[in-house]
């Protein structure tokens, strides 16, 4: 499955999430890091989800993005 994933740059450091996981989110040095540990992040989201017997949500957003002038 293909999740989006939000990269925000902060004052010291990048943030992830995922729209489709609240709560699945992370934060590193590095826009490398960063995507690293959002895929983990996503990893163990999912087999959480799978222990507790809660269902798998299926990827509904999409993000592009729009040029202005």
């Amino acid at each position: 499955m293909d999740y989006v994933v939000i990269i925000e740059h902060g004052p010291t450091s990048y943030g992830a999430y995922v729209p489709d996981l609240p709560g699945c989110v992370a934060v590193g040095e590095t826009i490398a890091e960063v995507r690293e540990l959002i895929r983990d992040g996503i990893v163990l989201h999912l087999d959480a989800l799978r222990e507790q017997g809660e269902p798998i949500p299926n990827p509904t957003s999409l993000a592009e993005t729009i040029h202005v002038a």
